[in-house]
């Protein structure tokens, strides 16, 4: 069966605190994460911007997070004040929430992996099972 794959890597800017840690990650500080988007499917699809199929997805779609906090985006941000109760803002949670975020805007065939990059040598890895 044919399987293609995307792959897009981007970065925002923003700030956080881990709650109730126990060292300076407890403590408000930003980072530019890199956030690398894997997306895969067994077919091409239409898509917000192409109404044939001839896409896995819109890298425009894919790089969601890049875009301002104020349109609906991360990028200079307050992580703690955007993402839901129930998620931490490590990057093993973040990569969660861009992941969920992200799947939404997909047609169900599209498979996802996430990673985020907090420091230039540490990623954490999302994808959900099949």
């Amino acid at each position: 069966m044919p399987k293609w794959k995307l792959s897009t890597e981007f970065s925002f800017d923003a700030a956080h605190f881990i709650r109730d840690y126990d060292g300076p990650c407890g403590r408000m500080h930003g980072h530019t994460y890199r956030v690398r988007v894997e997306a895969s499917a067994t077919k091409l699809l239409p898509t917000e911007y192409c109404p044939h199929p001839a896409m896995v997805a819109d890298y425009r779609t894919l790089r969601w997070a890049k875009k301002d906090v104020l349109q609906g985006g991360l990028d200079h941000c307050v992580l703690n004040d955007v993402m839901p109760e129930g998620y931490e803002t490590t990057a093993e949670m973040i990569a969660q929430y861009i992941y969920e975020k992200t799947a939404e805007r997909l047609p169900k065939e599209v498979k996802l992996k996430i990673a985020v990059s907090e420091t230039p040598n540490s990623w954490a890895e999302y994808e959900a099972d099949d």
